[in-house]
């Protein structure tokens, strides 16, 4: 069987030590091409490439960032899941949400042997992913796409790793407060959400649009702002239409306390289950990110939920 492992050299769990070991790793079962990747938005590239030549699995060696761009390569083509290179994921990123829902272990060398006992089982599991159409871009997204607070967080976690900084929970935690209390528009709700049954809810901060749960963004901790989300089902959402401190504060206590399989309550918390499309608009350009990933500021979201839609090797 012929596989392509695209790996990312800036991933915070691997090196190239650790890229030669699991390249030997999987010799025995798979003849392996290894493609580093070199620039934002190669590794879809590859991935799209990958389905040309006709590749049985195709392995991302990463963060979500470099999932999401694996997962947006294989189905550029548009070809049903049965007619695409399985995928197999090893963690390397800082997060890894995407890896960790699947049940993998938060390491790449770790994850091997889950991923080689269900190649030589001939197992693989086809899941449902997420897209979105904008006015600039159309892709795909794994695990959560976000508007409002939760993207500007992203993006302040993006710029402080730029400078330097080490993305830990505690790096999310810090920004997520600086931005909220010294940063958010709290007081101008700018969202504007439709189901698909044509129901609308205005004066909206916050949406969390979900594919599956829990997230993992704090380490081993779970984050469940749509515990029943799923990725044989269809999105999820998480709004909010008060940014004040106390009903923020309860809804945030609500996805990271017992009973986790719960949906955060309350009068200002808005929530969508199993929805095939949802329809985001905004007054103004509100911070939007797709798997961890911030993508700028957009004023119109369409997002649907794709069946059946890859298959992971797992």
């Amino acid at each position: 069987m012929q596989a392509l492992l695209v790996a990312n050299p800036k991933a915070t769990s691997t090196n190239q030590r650790a890229r030669d070991l699991l390249v030997r790793a999987f010799a025995g079962d798979l003849e392996v091409d290894l493609a580093e990747t070199a620039y934002r938005g190669h590794a879809v590239d590859l991935a799209a490439e990958a389905v040309t030549r006709g590749v049985d699995i195709v392995i991302a060696l990463g963060g979500d960032g470099t999932v999401n761009e694996v997962v947006n390569g294989l189905l550029a083509h548009e070809l049903p899941a049965g007619a695409l290179p399985g995928l197999a994921v090893l963690p390397g990123g800082s997060a890894n949400v995407f890896a960790r829902a699947l049940g993998l272990p938060n390491d790449p060398l770790r994850s091997i042997a889950s991923v080689l006992g269900a190649l030589r089982a001939g197992r693989t599991r086809t899941i449902g992913l997420g897209h979105v159409a904008t006015e600039e871009e159309k892709r795909y997204f794994t695990f959560s796409a976000g508007v409002g607070w939760d993207a500007e967080v992203v993006h302040a976690v993006e710029q402080a790793r730029l400078s330097g900084a080490r993305a830990n929970p505690g790096l999310y935690v810090r920004a997520a407060l600086r931005q909220y209390f010294a940063i958010t528009d709290r007081r101008n709700p700018s969202l504007r959400i439709e189901d698909s049954d044509g129901r609308i809810a205005r004066d909206v901060f916050l949406a969390i649009i979900s594919n599956t749960a829990p997230w993992t963004f704090l380490g081993p901790r779970p984050v469940n702002p749509s515990p029943r989300a799923s990725f044989d089902k269809g999105l999820d959402l998480f709004g909010m239409r008060s940014a004040d401190v106390l009903p923020t504060v309860a809804a945030l206590a609500q996805m990271l306390t017992p009973p986790l399989d719960q949906a955060p309550q309350g009068r200002h918390v808005l929530e969508l289950h199993d929805t095939a499309e949802i329809t985001i608009g905004a007054s103004r350009p509100t911070a939007f990110q797709l798997d961890g990933e911030y993508l700028g500021r957009r004023e119109r979201l369409l997002f649907r939920s794709v069946p059946d839609a890859i298959r992971i090797v797992i």
